[in-house]
């Protein structure tokens, strides 16, 4: 594994001590990375899709323990609100983890380091590989440090204010309410290279494409999607009456 990380410094950040370190490598190599060196065989993407797992368990916990009067509707959506891209690439950078992402020459020089969306997946692939080498323990406690003095910075009221961010979730319960129908996305296009890709979706429900939209992840484009099918929705609200016919 390359030696030019400062692993210590980096666990120091984090307060714990890793007993497997090939994990804490393992989360911080890019596919970008392991694309350019062909000996390296793994990325960080399977411990990215853990990660979000062990991220959204200890979130619910921590909002539980602060907002106990809240339902479970309100609690979902402000999980929502924290667990997006936007939010954990700022946690992400509290804890400089893009200084030390293993990155291939291109992503290097786009400034991968500062990507939101690469950063918010670094994060979760370094959850996922606290909880593998630790335990959930562990990993809840890392979640705490990093993301309860962030919430205790926040006025409830912008807690509060922050659930509209989420547009997935209000066109979700607008459509489940109005039409009893979840809203589905799905991929139209993506155009770019691996380390700077633009992805296109759509928003559909029952045969109805509603808005499409882009950004530089799914979740990205998926969001904007659905902020302009609220926007319409908002404008009109017929315009999500389906035809029946």
């Amino acid at each position: 594994m390359p030696q030019d990380i400062d692993i210590e410094k980096l666990e120091a950040e984090l307060e714990y001590q890793f007993q497997n370190r090939e994990l804490l490598y393992r989360a911080l190599i890019h596919r970008s990375f392991a694309y350019e060196n062909p000996d390296i065989e793994m990325d960080n993407e399977t411990l990215e899709f853990l990660g979000d797992s062990v991220l959204g368990l200890a979130i619910s916990h921590i909002l539980l323990e602060r907002f106990p009067e809240y339902d479970e509707g309100e609690l979902s959506r402000l999980r929502s609100s924290i667990v997006n891209e936007r939010e954990l690439a700022q946690i992400s950078s509290s804890v400089h983890l893009g200084e030390y992402l293993l990155l291939g020459k291109g992503e290097e020089l786009s400034g991968g380091r500062k990507k939101p969306s690469l950063l918010a997946d670094a994060l979760e692939a370094l959850l996922a590989a606290v909880y593998l080498d630790g335990g959930l323990e562990c990993a809840v406690r890392i979640v705490k440090k990093m993301f309860y003095g962030y919430l205790e910075n926040r006025e409830e009221e912008y807690l509060l204010k922050a659930l509209d961010k989420d547009y997935k979730t209000q066109l979700q319960e607008f459509t489940q309410a109005r039409l009893k129908l979840t809203p589905t996305y799905f991929l139209e296009s993506e155009a770019g290279p691996d380390h700077d890709k633009t992805f296109h979706m759509r928003v559909v429900i029952g045969d109805r494409v509603l808005a499409s939209g882009s950004g530089k992840s799914k979740k990205e484009a998926q969001q904007e999607a659905a902020r302009k099918a609220m926007e319409q929705i908002v404008e009109g609200p017929e315009f999500l009456t389906l035809d029946e016919s």
